[in-house]
């Protein structure tokens, strides 16, 4: 059973309805506990970091997925829920993270050129690094696949973790990965066909 995290950040139906359609059994789950009777975690989350960060230390949901992460659970955290996998955010101020995935979140606007839009919203295409083996989340997809982003901010300096760049202007993460734990900074839900691809890869982990 999949379980997808439930804190109060985010439209969970989309996600859902895309796991279930690939035969996958999956729960919302807002009871901390129970996040250790799933075989893999999805952690969702859309808004300002600050927010969704106090809301998953309040809920207790954050010292839950750290646990399972650490325990070896495959974890997977999508658009905010991915940054919020990192150290640290410095998105209208500098906060914690849950430390799940060295490096930070920075804003795009100083990476990209002027005339480009923020947020960031829109279809783009996927690179893997030509320096490492493509990572098994992306085992049914190709080099150049296109998926469907929205977000103001990206992580940086996590060039170890790294496992798919797009290019906005500059090239930006992605998506990233430490051993069990995944971030893509799209939305997989909303990718379609590759999405939905990418989302049965992590279900057979």
């Amino acid at each position: 059973m999949i379980a997808v995290v439930d804190y109060g950040v985010g439209n969970l139906f989309s996600l859902v309805c895309s796991v279930r359609s690939l035969g996958v059994e999956v729960a919302v789950e807002r009871d901390p506990e129970k996040l250790s009777l799933a075989s893999s975690i999805l952690l969702p989350g859309v808004g300002a970091f600050e927010d969704a960060a106090k809301l998953l230390a309040s809920t207790g949901m954050g010292d839950a997925v750290k646990e399972q992460a650490c325990a070896g659970k495959p974890v997977m955290g999508i658009c905010l829920g991915m940054q919020l996998l990192f150290d640290r955010s410095f998105e209208y101020g500098d906060h914690a993270g849950l430390g799940l995935i060295k490096g930070e979140i920075v804003p795009l606007e100083p990476v990209i050129p002027a005339d480009y839009k923020i947020p960031h919203i829109g279809w783009n295409a996927l690179h893997f690094p030509k320096d490492r083996e493509k990572s098994e989340l992306f085992k049914y997809i190709d080099e150049g696949d296109f998926v469907y982003f929205v977000h103001s901010y990206y992580a940086a300096n996590c060039s170890e973790s790294v496992i798919a760049t797009t290019e906005y202007g500059a090239e930006v993460t992605a998506a990233a990965a430490s051993e069990n734990v995944y971030g893509c900074q799209f939305h997989p839900e909303k990718s379609g066909d590759v999405g939905l691809k990418i989302l049965r890869a992590f279900c057979e982990l």
